[in-house]
């Protein structure tokens, strides 16, 4: 599999661009910005979106959803939560063109080539946080970050439920998986381990 990392939007959002190379099907997590920059950079890699996953509704994360939606024709996965949270323009959120079509929960399983992509919830920056893992990697969003985790001051946002979160779904996975976080660079859950002063 090939990962595209794109810094989007205003706040340099990570948009990952999953290309699985045996069929050149592809997910694209966390569409956040840049939107043009975004489309160009999948139709010179010529791969096939089949569907666009959202970490969470903030509209950091979402801001080129709408653009890619139209531009590739598939569906947008997020979960519940964090689509109500939009759909009441609750501030910080995603507008309501950027919302999902298609609701994600826990353990849920998708594929897009060869690719299987399970789905876990992390509550705690957002009631509806979602990561992604795919063999030995994890999606974090704004759950995990290289030596940091995600802020819960927003509305829906809190503190023992991301920590819980973290400890619960995420650091009971091998020390070798690598960690892509929403925002800064990759790490793996060992070094957090070590390293994350939060944990």
């Amino acid at each position: 599999m090939k990962i595209n990392i794109i810094p989007a939007g205003i706040y340099d959002a990570n948009c990952y661009i999953l290309i699985d190379e045996d069929t050149n099907e592809a997910a694209v997590i966390d569409p956040g910005g840049d939107a043009q920059i975004l489309i160009n950079n999948i139709k010179a890699s010529q791969a096939k979106v089949k569907m666009i996953l959202l970490t969470h509704g903030h509209a950091d994360h979402t801001g080129a959803v709408s653009e890619l939606r139209n531009e590739f024709g598939c569906s947008v996965y997020i979960n519940e939560k964090d689509a109500e949270l939009i759909d009441k323009n609750i501030p910080i959120y995603g507008n309501q063109d950027e919302n999902g079509d298609k609701f994600i929960s826990e353990g849920d399983l998708l594929k897009f080539g060869n690719c299987e992509i399970k789905c876990v919830e992390t509550p705690g920056h957002t009631p509806g946080g979602m990561c992604f893992f795919i063999d030995n990697l994890v999606f974090t969003g704004d759950t995990l970050f290289n030596r940091s985790i995600g802020r819960t001051d927003f509305q829906g946002g809190d503190y023992n439920t991301i920590i819980n979160s973290i400890k619960n779904k995420l650091m009971i996975l091998p020390d070798a998986t690598v960690v892509y976080p929403g925002h800064g660079p990759e790490s793996s859950i060992g070094f957090e381990k070590k390293n994350n002063p939060f944990l």
